[in-house]
């Protein structure tokens, strides 16, 4: 059984390391669960927030946030996050650089972009990054997952990856939420899509080992 882990968003821009932009609560801590997913896995699979200074989407303050949008790819708006040259683009102390994992995602460029998934350039998911189809190609099966933020990005990436096809692993303690309740949703909403959920390495490791019992 083939594996790949993917590092969904895991930026300065969501951590207390860029304050001003989307800090999650504790998201600095997770790259060390990155790192233990990717211990485990064939392959390794990235993505970054790469949004221009001032997108369509964007607003002054936090408390301007989360009100919807009439643009087909940006569905609600949020502060200015994850600019390209700026600290909050860059990925967490202790990653990879983008140009040494095996497939790397960088997602929102356009003013009129703001994708949640990493599989997807659009809301409607019809254009591909790619990573779907290099996980086929490389004959994965299955992917674990963790980053930022769970609520959102991770969330979404998970869906897409279940939704083609892959056993998705999504690996708690490599991930955080921009909200607590937010958090609990999401996870309520994968395991119903079939995703696995793994509060800690044990059980990581388990349901790893189950999966490569039960593979044809």
């Amino acid at each position: 059984m083939k594996i790949a882990s993917f590092d969904v968003d895991a930026q300065n821009g969501f951590t207390a390391n860029a304050p001003l932009e989307l800090p999650v609560p504790d998201g600095h801590l997770i790259v060390p669960a990155l790192n233990a997913m990717a211990r485990r896995a064939d392959l390794r699979l990235g993505s970054k927030d790469a949004h221009p200074a001032k997108a369509a989407w964007t607003v002054d303050e936090a408390s301007q946030m989360l009100q919807p949008l009439p643009l087909a790819n940006a569905d609600l708006t949020w502060v200015s996050h994850c600019v390209p040259g700026t600290p909050g683009f860059e990925l967490l102390p202790g990653l990879p650089a983008p140009i040494d994992y095996d497939y790397f995602v960088w997602k929102g460029v356009e003013p009129d972009l703001h994708p949640y998934g990493a599989c997807y350039h659009d809301l409607a998911e019809r254009r591909s990054t790619g990573a779907i189809e290099f996980l086929k190609v490389q004959g994965v099966e299955t992917v674990i997952v963790g980053g930022l933020a769970l609520d959102y990005c991770v969330r979404t990436t998970a869906l897409q990856l279940r939704r083609a096809g892959f056993q998705v692993l999504l690996y708690l303690p490599a991930c955080r939420s921009l909200s607590t309740q937010g958090g609990e949703d999401a996870c309520s909403e994968l395991i119903r899509a079939g995703v696995l959920t793994c509060p800690d390495e044990a059980a990581l490791d388990r349901q790893l080992a189950l999966l490569k019992e039960t593979r044809p």
